[in-house]
């Protein structure tokens, strides 16, 4: 009697752990399932930059100077046009890589955090749970920077706004640099979105406010690799230089040289005749991208490779003029509409993270 007391006594005992455990696992399992950021196998993702062209909302903003912007402006901005260009907008990022929208969007020439909500709304954007980093910067026409990024696949652990002044102007603030400290799992990824001072009033004269921005860019990153030798880097924009331009090449170091600090993505393509921008018939990448060289390694946590970037450049982007010359199908020229997407073409590529 006393020995079959004690199977049942132990019998009980052995299914209590049991279920125990199980239960314990079961829990483990839904910890990590809620863990968005956590990272088990190596994953593909995109990147994107687009330059879309004053992508105002229609409400006034006696903070900045959107007067025409507005229906009774200019340019008769009207509540329809923005619904278009947001829809138009959508449907450029949507399809720069179709069935896989890009986990990280650098955006330039927005007018407010509003706009860039409005963007991501849109039906064509909503395979990824975007978020948002913004903050009204004190440029005079008030268009700013934002990221916007897959929080499924990404933390942001750090942001800051990098301040612009450009000596004897007189606006001599412009564009802030965004930066953003991205994690996914235990890996980060540095991310800053630029818009540098445009070349108004010619290349010679403009060219000192592209190398402020520079400086200010190049101040940031070095005090970055001084505490994080090895960071991970990716630098996009419309920097309104070339990739051969004294602001790239001799402040920034961005080149093509493996070695060096900064790989310049878009440099090659430069050189082939390719861009984003056509000024005066004349194709040029003002727009790129630059990564940790060391990013170019397989190795790396973060990772890409030379051949992974690309110019969105589809038909019906385009605006042919009559001598058969190809543009981008910009929204406006001055007050005229035209109904197009922007007056630049994105940039895309593709990335690893391990």
């Amino acid at each position: 009697m006393r020995q079959l007391i004690s199977n049942f006594i132990f019998t009980a005992l052995t299914l209590l752990v049991i279920s125990g455990c199980n239960g314990q696992q079961e829990n483990s399992s839904k910890a990590i399932a809620g863990n968005s950021t956590a990272k088990t196998t190596a994953q593909d993702f995109g990147v994107l930059f687009y330059n879309v062209e004053n992508l105002f909302d229609t409400e006034n903003d006696p903070a900045i100077d959107d007067d025409e912007f507005l229906p009774e402006g200019e340019k008769r901005y009207t509540q329809e046009r923005y619904r278009k260009k947001l829809e138009d907008l959508s449907r450029v990022i949507a399809e720069a890589s179709p069935g896989d929208l890009p986990a990280v969007i650098g955006l330039c020439e927005v007018e407010n955090k509003l706009v860039v909500q409005n963007l991501i709304d849109q039906s064509a954007l909503a395979g990824k749970n975007y978020k948002i980093v913004h903050k009204d910067s004190p440029d005079g026409r008030g268009i700013d920077v934002a990221l916007v990024y897959d929080a499924d696949l990404f933390s942001v652990v750090n942001e800051d706004f990098l301040s612009v002044k450009i000596p004897f102007a007189e606006r001599p603030a412009t564009r802030d640099i965004l930066h953003a400290e991205l994690k996914s799992g235990d890996e980060s990824l540095h991310i800053f979105v630029n818009h540098w001072p445009s070349r108004y009033g010619g290349q010679e004269k403009s060219e000192p406010k592209r190398m402020a921005a520079a400086t200010a860019l190049k101040k940031k990153v070095d005090e970055i690799r001084q505490s994080q030798p090895d960071a991970n880097m990716l630098m996009m924009g419309d920097f309104n230089d070339y990739p051969i331009n004294k602001s790239v090449v001799e402040v920034m170091e961005a080149n093509t040289d493996s070695t060096s600090g900064l790989y310049n993505m878009m440099a090659t393509l430069h050189e082939a005749g390719l861009g984003t921008y056509n000024y005066r018939g004349e194709w040029g990448a003002l727009d790129q991208f630059w990564v940790s060289s060391s990013m170019l390694m397989d190795e790396e946590s973060f990772s890409t490779s030379t051949g992974d970037v690309t110019i969105i450049k589809k038909e019906w982007m385009l605006y042919i003029n009559d001598s058969g010359d190809a543009y981008p199908n910009r929204t406006y020229g001055g007050p005229n509409y035209y109904g197009g997407f922007s007056d630049h073409l994105p940039i895309y590529m593709r990335m690893e993270l391990k």
